[in-house]
Order: C-alpha cells, then structure tokens, then sequence
C-alpha cells in the first residue's frame, strides 16, 4: 500500500511540475533528458509494484528502452539504427519528409506503447502519468504535429511488439514448476519458504546480441564432495566462514545490493511481502544518474538506456542457461545439511539454483556497456535505490560497483566465492559482445 502511495504522489508531483501554469501558452515544454529518466523511473516503479521476476524486468526493459531510442534518434543526423544490428527484428520505419515531429513524443509514446505490451498490469498508475505528458506536448505542438509524433511512435512499437511476439516468452509462461533434485549437490527450494525455481526455460529467449543462450558456458563448478579440504567443501566452508565473521560494512553491502524484487519477510505467525527494485532496475538507475551527471544529449541518453537494458536483458540469458544446466545447490542447503543445521544467510536465497551469480553477470555486463559509453574510472554517487532502502553509495568507477556488487552476494550468504568471479566474467563476455556488436558495428 505505501508503494502504491507513493508511486501516485509521484505522479501528482510530476503532473504539478507540468502544469504550474494555467494559461496554455505558459506551460512548460517538458525537458528531454527529464522526460527520458523519468519515462523509465515510472516503469521502473511498476515493475516493483508489480512484482516482476528480474528476468522478466529486464524483457519490458530492453523492448522498451529500444523503441525510445529508435523514435528519438531522428533528432540527430545520421544516428544509427540499434535494432538492425540486433537479432530479429523488421527494419525501423522513418518519418516522412513531408511532415513535423516532435521525436521526444513520439519516443515516449513508442516506450509506453511497449510497455503496456510487453507487458506491465498497472495501467491505471501508467494512465495517470502519460496523460500528463501528453497534455504537456498538447499545449506546446500544434495539432498536426502532435498527431504525427504519436502516429510515428506508434509504428516504432509495432516493430518492437512483432519482434517481442516471437521471442520466446509466450511459450515459456505455463510451463510446469521446477523443484530441483534431492540428488547430493544439486539445487532443491531453500528456507525459508520454499518456492519452486524461476524462470528455468529463461535460456529458450531469443537474444539480443548473442548467438546463443550458451555462447558463453563457462567451466563446469567442482563436484560436490563433502570432505574437507576439497573443493567443493572449501567453497561452502568459505561462506560460511565469512558469514559468521561479517563486518557492518560487509552487511552493509550486501543489503545495500540485495536487489530482491520480493522478499517475504517472517515475524512470528506474520508472513508478508516486501518490494523492491530489481538488480536490472537498479542498473538502470545508476544509467539515469550517469546520463544526468554527465550532461548526455537527448539521443546519447535513449542511448544509454538502450543499450543498457540490452546488456542485462542477455546477460539474464546466458546466466540462466547455465543456472539450469548445472543445477548447482546454494549454500543454505549444504550448510544446514552439513556445518550449522540452524544457520540463516544474511540474505534471503532467491529461488533458482547458484552457479553462476545472476547480480554479477548482469552487472558485469551492464558496467562494461556503460563504461565504453563514457569513461574509465567514473567516479560517481549511487542514489538510484535511495527512495526503496534509504542508501547511497559513492564509486570510483562503474566497475569498482560491480566488482562490489558481486562480492555483495558472498557477504549476503547465498553465493559462493568462485560461482560471483566466473559470472562476473561471463558478463563481461556479453557486454564486450554488446559493444563490438552494436557499437563498433562488428560481426
């Protein structure tokens, strides 16, 4: 309920901010940079409310950040197509000489039309907002143009929507749960509660840039073997010896980067849900706060968030092609099973199996893009999860966070040392990917 409050009050604030005038001719045209980070703050505020797997957060992400890019690039000469460097999509359609567009409309128009597709539940809250964004364009275009602009965002969503039809998600919804193995070493519902793995066909998507779900394999994890002094056994050992040791800059870390879109909370004969930003969403934030601090253009911007969400969006793929194929137990299961029948991780373990770190591929991945996007050693404040947990933190470089990030899920409990280094790695391999794709234009 207080997300939902305050998911409207921000609604309210912004719809105040626009309309601070009431002679028509007053009101102020929106900023571009503004409109683009705010577009995708309100998405990312239904994703929390709607409570998406990240996965799937990253799916509305990327189709919708792709279609604002390809609307908005006609504001620059000669800024290229992404999606004709992509994997399946129909050629972008142009504007039509002949005609005046606004492209920052018509981008916003393309995002949303995406979103609602792709697809988010909170169209009430989505309704409230873009009203007030259209009103805006309303009283500062003129009639022809204004329908123009929403006609041409209009055709850029349909392309992203035709792509998005045939990418895999529609066959992959009903498919019947997955519980694992009882089998010694691999991944069976951990505690608290229990639940059934996510998202475990995630690996039938059809990428943005890869050429496969496993392009990127990495090596098998050691076998499971209990003596000590092995490999496996110094893995499980290791978090557990961290995790009794932690220090309050450690806890810090890991629940600064926790990430978790729902956790269920337990108090006495209580069970309730707490929301929160995705690791995807969260990324996307630091990409907001980056485009600002840097002072992007309005196409550099779409950019950034295109491109961004790409990273994550294949970087969940190929994490979760191998979640599925090593099947590989977390270390709650071992420890309790093993070492410490009532040891808790810091951390609440999400329902998937460990190998390989899910919150250092994709952040690997998306630190990668960002940084050939702007600079090495960027320093910069992270205040993208200030609203949802109350915390910043400050960065030397965009991969000094994720290197954090990923040693966050050590400290939290619920990953081993080797499962966050060789998934740091992987994302690393698909964001380079994104770049020489995309960017550099290579094959």
């Amino acid at each position: 309920m207080k997300k939902k409050l305050g998911f409207l009050l921000s609604i309210f604030a912004f719809s105040i901010l626009l309309f601070s005038c009431n002679s028509k001719s007053e009101v102020k045209k929106i900023d571009a940079i503004d409109l683009l980070i705010n577009n995708e703050d309100q998405l990312t505020q239904i994703i929390i409310y709607d409570v998406f797997t990240p996965p799937v957060a990253s799916r509305i992400y990327v189709y919708s950040s792709i279609a604002a890019y390809e609307a908005i690039r006609h504001t620059e000469k000669d800024a290229p197509s992404i999606t004709e460097k992509l994997n399946g999509f129909d050629k972008m359609p142009l504007p039509d000489q002949n005609k005046k567009y606004d492209f920052n409309l018509a981008a916003t128009e393309a995002f949303f039309k995406v979103a609602r597709n792709v697809k988010v539940f909170s169209v009430d809250s989505l309704d409230n907002y873009e009203k007030s964004v259209h009103d805006n364009f309303k009283a500062n275009l003129d009639e022809s143009t204004y329908k123009a602009s929403i006609a041409f965002g209009d055709t850029i969503a349909a392309v992203v929507l035709k792509r998005a039809k045939t990418d895999g998600y529609l066959a992959s919804r009903g498919k019947q749960k997955y519980l694992g193995s009882n089998e010694p070493g691999k991944w069976r519902p951990t505690p608290p509660d229990y639940l059934d793995g996510v998202e475990w066909c995630w690996n039938t998507m059809k990428p943005m840039v890869l050429d496969s779900a496993s392009q990127f394999t990495p090596a098998r994890p050691p076998k499971y073997d209990t003596k000590p002094g092995t490999p496996f056994y110094n893995l499980v050992k290791e978090v557990y010896d961290v995790n009794k040791n932690l220090t309050p800059e450690q806890k810090l870390i890991a629940k600064y980067w926790d990430d978790n879109p729902f956790v269920i909370e337990h108090a006495g004969h209580m069970t309730y849900g707490n929301k929160k930003i995705t690791p995807g969403g969260h990324w996307m934030g630091i990409a907001a706060q980056i485009i600002k601090q840097e002072k992007a253009s309005p196409v550099k911007a779409a950019q950034t968030f295109a491109l961004t969400s790409i990273a994550l969006y294949d970087g969940f793929i190929s994490c979760w092609d191998e979640k599925y194929r090593s099947s590989y137990v977390r270390p709650v299961t071992v420890i309790k099973d093993l070492l410490d029948k009532d040891w808790m991780p810091l951390l609440q373990t999400p329902p998937f199996p460990e190998y390989t770190s899910g919150h250092s591929t994709i952040t690997a991945s998306a630190a990668t893009v960002l940084t050939k996007l702007y600079r090495d050693n960027l320093s910069f404040e992270d205040s993208s999860d200030y609203k949802y947990i109350g915390l910043k933190r400050k960065f030397t470089s965009l991969s000094a966070a994720a290197e954090e990030c990923s040693m966050s899920r050590v400290y939290g409990g619920i990953h081993y040392t080797l499962s966050v280094n060789t998934g740091a790695a992987m994302g690393k391999q698909v964001g380079g990917l994104v770049v020489k794709k995309v960017l550099e234009g290579s094959k």
